[in-house]
């Protein structure tokens, strides 16, 4: 099996990640810069922050929550949540 990557880029360059596909599905590792950012899910999404931490307000949560390094959150499939990024943070993401 070969790996492909593929690099994206969102929000005016301020959050970069990389996608693969291997025998363990389909992930991204990436870096958010800080601000806030607003994002849709196409599928279930497990984020890991890796390094820094991000403020997150998750679908039908009155309340934000912060996630440290090695904390993960679940977003359901066909969802939005928000984001606040107070120092630049790696995160993975595995899609399910």
């Amino acid at each position: 099996m070969s790996a492909v990557l593929t690099v994206n880029s969102y929000f005016n360059d301020q959050v970069k990640s990389i996608a693969l596909d291997n025998k363990e599905g389909t992930s991204t590792v990436g870096v958010m810069a800080i601000g806030e950012y607003e994002f849709g899910t196409s599928q279930r999404e497990y984020m890991t922050v890796v390094s820094g931490a991000l403020t997150v307000k998750l679908p039908a949560s009155d309340t934000w929550d912060t996630f440290l390094k090695g904390d993960m959150f679940i977003v359901e499939a066909n969802q939005s949540f928000n984001v606040k990024v107070e120092e630049t943070t790696a995160y993975l993401c595995r899609y399910e």
